[in-house]
């Protein structure tokens, strides 16, 4: 069944949307049978980005709640199991005030929003839905107020940019109309290129499975051009980044080549210098110790024929007195 696969996209989706904003859980295990909140999302103190941003969907995600998303139109039972879900979930805030001592009032339950393409007037009017268009606008209905749950009518939502994050989630025209209008949005858009990619994963997951609906089919033909162009977008941004790393790797290898090349022409003038150097001081050394020896040994012979001389002149002068 390709519900499943698209229930595991619109959870996906949610979280991916609303993860900016606060923190979200998909799934939320509660109590009881161990059964799992589709999407559980408690709003940030101070988030980064304002919730504004994803139009009527940041509008619901304002406070505390629980997302059940429905790939077909939700049914009787299914609405009563989602209602379960969250006076489960209720309980266990009922237990962790009692634990922390603190008092609830109705603003501190979460509400639940379930995500319908579409509801027959029979569910409606079975649940008590009632709609707030003045405020809402179209297409949100909301059971009595005790119960804090409404129903998100996907395919009643006005085709406007406030709804586009919300008709994602719908089924055929509607949705493709949606995929459409992301497109079109310029890339500077924070949500939509992780968006993109959840598309080309959905549109994965369906090719391999066995039963596809005509709406599967012609949801995979309209995300194959996505595909195509992130495919594209990312084979050139490959070769980009290619292109910088290999200019980052030359330049430093050119760096390290240079270092030792310097490093070998600087040792090899060194030992030039050096040796000229050596033999410069070599010859100053030389004539220094050449003219220091050269007094020592004048001197010596000089004393020397002083004292022969002074002899020799001494006995010839004996001889004349004599």
């Amino acid at each position: 069944m390709t519900r499943f696969i698209h229930d595991q996209f619109a959870k996906d989706y949610l979280e991916e949307l609303l993860s900016q904003f606060g923190e979200c859980e998909a799934p939320l295990e509660v109590r009881s049978e161990i059964r799992q909140v589709d999407v559980f999302f408690a709003p940030a103190n101070q988030a980064q980005t304002s919730p504004e941003a994803l139009g009527l969907l940041g509008k619901l995600a304002t406070t505390p709640c629980l997302f059940e998303p429905f790939r077909n139109p939700v049914t009787i039972n299914e609405i009563r199991t989602c209602l379960l879900k969250l006076l489960e979930v209720h309980t266990d805030f009922i237990r962790k005030g009692n634990r922390e001592n603190t008092k609830l009032n109705e603003d501190n339950y979460p509400k639940l929003w379930i995500l319908t393409p579409t509801a027959s007037s029979a569910i409606l009017e079975g649940f008590g839905a009632k709609s707030v268009p003045d405020y809402w606008g179209e297409g949100i209905y909301f059971l009595p107020s005790f119960l804090r749950t409404g129903l998100v009518v996907i395919h009643k939502l006005p085709k406007t940019l406030d709804t586009l994050w919300l008709r994602m989630l719908g089924r055929g025209r509607v949705q493709q109309q949606a995929i459409d209008e992301l497109e079109a949005l310029p890339e500077t858009n924070q949500f939509r290129g992780n968006t993109l990619l959840l598309l080309s994963s959905l549109r994965s997951n369906l090719e391999v499975s066995i039963e596809l609906e005509q709406q599967d089919r012609e949801l995979i033909m309209r995300l194959s051009p996505l595909l195509l162009e992130k495919l594209e977008a990312a084979t050139q941004s490959g070769i980009q980044q290619g292109i910088e790393q290999g200019i980052q790797q030359g330049i430093q290898q050119g760096i390290q080549q240079g270092i030792q090349q310097g490093i070998q022409q600087g040792i090899e003038q060194g030992i030039e210098q050096g040796i000229e150097q050596g033999v410069q001081q070599g010859i100053e050394q030389g004539i220094e110790q050449g003219v220091q020896q050269g007094i020592e040994q004048g001197i010596e012979q000089g004393v020397q024929q002083g004292i022969e001389q002074g002899i020799e002149q001494g006995v010839q002068r004996s001889e004349e007195h004599t």
